[in-house]
């Protein structure tokens, strides 16, 4: 059975997509099969593992609203990891979700049909508290939360972490916090240090050693349509992610 991560934080640009695409990424270096989600109606993922998203003629809403079974949904990239891909339709999925029976468990059901095939499943969510993003932490396991090194850094965390504990009371047990990692750090800069050490005073259990830096090959990626690892594979930011994935893989969420 497969891991299931849910990269998520109601917070917006603080790295979720970047953090899902590369981490699939470096798993898939490291020969461990992986699985990406795209449950964000924007299909940044979907469009940054080289697809075009407006020409694919299904992705998650057809897995969430039951009209595409998942095993006709999910492709392959040349990431080095498998994708079910976002659709401008997932938009209006939260409208239509309404009164579908286990409405909340949609994407949990699906993933259950493939969850053999692969180590990890990684879910990239919406940077919202939607019946998507619930989905998401409904299926998995394991939350990740990236966090980016600015101000403001802080604000939100803890209602995100009183939601995760709400799922985990009422929709699903299994959930836990498997980390937070630290993203867009310039060490040069005094405000991403002061953010560091607040993380680290305030989550010393959760946090990773792994730190993303600001990194322009990273930033540049998407536009190509590549991964980090593709476009330079020597650059700050993919060893971040190579010695995060290695992390994850070690770590268990208590």
């Amino acid at each position: 059975m497969a891991r299931v991560l849910a990269i998520t934080n109601q917070k917006g640009g603080v790295g979720k997509t970047t953090t899902a695409i590369n981490l699939c990424a470096a798993l898939g270096a490291a020969g461990h099969r992986s699985l990406l989600v795209d449950m964000d109606p924007q299909g940044n993922a979907t469009v940054g593992s080289g697809l075009a998203m407006r020409q694919l003629e299904q992705g998650a809403y057809e897995v969430l609203l039951g009209s595409g079974g998942i095993d006709g949904v999910i492709l392959q990239t040349e990431g080095g990891y498998d994708i079910v891909p976002s659709h401008p339709d997932l938009s209006g999925a939260q409208v239509e979700m309404t009164g579908l029976e286990r409405r909340d468990f949609r994407l949990a059901d699906a993933l259950a049909q493939v969850d053999s095939r692969y180590e990890l499943i990684i879910i990239d969510c919406p940077p919202a508290l939607n019946v998507l993003t619930v989905n998401a932490l409904v299926a998995a396991r394991e939350a990740l939360i990236p966090v980016q090194c600015e101000y403001y850094a802080l604000e939100g965390l803890t209602s995100l972490m009183q939601t995760i504990e709400l799922i985990r009371r009422g929709l699903n047990p299994a959930l836990q916090v498997l980390g937070l990692v630290r993203t867009m750090y310039d060490a040069r800069n005094t405000l991403s240090n002061e953010v560091a050490a607040q993380l680290n005073a305030h989550f010393p259990e959760h946090l990773f050693r792994a730190v993303i830096p600001r990194n322009v090959r990273l930033a540049e990626a998407p536009s190509h349509g590549k991964t980090v690892l593709q476009y330079d594979r020597h650059c700050a930011g993919s060893q971040a992610y190579v010695a995060l994935a290695g992390e994850v893989l070690r770590r268990r969420a208590a």
